[in-house]
């Protein structure tokens, strides 16, 4: 039995890398990045062999000192650049083999796999005995309001809607995938960012950049009628702005965690307990949204 193509892998390989030689960086991802450096960081271990699967490379240049080799996996070969070890795959088909790392990352790039839990399984295959994997992946209510807009505005001018914006994991279900993919001390934790933007092209230029325009198999070829997109900007404003006409967005990361390991030993535990050190320290340094480069866009 095939599985569901949601996402057309080839379209979001090739926005990923437009994205990259466009478009200076995220917010969202240096935020991640630096959450997921802290909590490594706080692990008293010295990893040799990582492989970073699917993370832009302004993410990567964040977690470069945590390993002392790494491999990157990118999904299109216009991401290349003079570093070396670098290789072009699909995240859901990876050419590696087993026990060939004792770190893996991933940030904010796994949640456009149309198998997430297989993808999952070859992660914990990758690991030596001991082996972390840590990574970022947009879930939950992430982007609901520009859904929610857009359901409105086609329905009210097309009668019906179109696939716009993709189905994001819940927390809890990421959780159960990290089990049965065979990790060990699996935890998953979920971090909320309201973003307030002045105008809804700042909004569209921040998803460019990230390379996270619409990419689902499902989606409308049709160009966007100019009284659709009113009508779902009307809606927007209506449900989901500030008293002072800003625009809300929500963005919410899904942290994930887990060891390879069948059964944990008390070293493994000390790690475990200083990965959740480093995750509180994480935490602790969250500026509110509207301090520093979180601030209204």
């Amino acid at each position: 039995m095939s599985l569901p193509r949601i996402f057309d892998r080839a379209i979001y390989a090739k926005r990923r890398a437009r994205a990259e030689r466009t478009h200076d960086g995220s917010f969202l991802v240096a935020d991640a990045a630096q959450a997921l450096f802290e909590r490594v960081s706080a692990v008293n271990r010295i990893f040799r062999r990582a492989i970073d699967i699917g993370s832009r490379r302004q993410s990567f240049e964040r977690l470069r000192p945590l390993a002392e080799h790494w491999t990157r996996v990118v999904p299109d070969a216009a991401q290349i650049s003079s570093e070396r070890d670098v290789v072009v795959a699909d995240e859901e088909c990876l050419p590696f083999a087993e026990a060939s790392f004792d770190l893996v990352v991933s940030i904010l790039s796994l949640h456009a796999a149309n198998d997430l839990p297989g993808v999952l399984v070859q992660i914990r295959r990758l690991l030596v005995e001991d082996g972390l994997f840590v990574g970022a992946i947009l879930g939950g209510a992430t982007l609901q309001e520009l859904r929610r807009a857009f359901a409105i505005g086609e329905t009210q001018m097309l009668g019906g809607m179109s696939p716009r914006v993709a189905p994001f994991a819940d927390v809890r279900d990421v959780g159960g995938l990290l089990q049965r993919a065979g990790f060990a001390l699996p935890v998953t934790d979920l971090e909320r960012l309201t973003v307030r933007y002045e105008h809804f092209l700042s909004l569209a230029g921040d998803l460019r950049a990230l390379g996270e325009t619409n990419a689902l198999m499902e989606r409308s070829r049709k160009p966007l009628q100019r009284s659709t997109l009113a009508a779902a900007l009307q809606a927007y404003a209506e449900h989901d702005s500030e008293p002072d006409g800003k625009l809300r967005a929500t963005f919410d990361v899904i942290y994930l965690t887990g060891w390879a390991a069948s059964n944990p030993q008390p070293t493994r535990r000390n790690s475990e307990s200083r990965l959740n050190e480093g995750l509180d320290t994480a935490l602790a340094r969250r500026l509110p949204l509207d301090q520093g480069r979180f601030c209204a866009i």
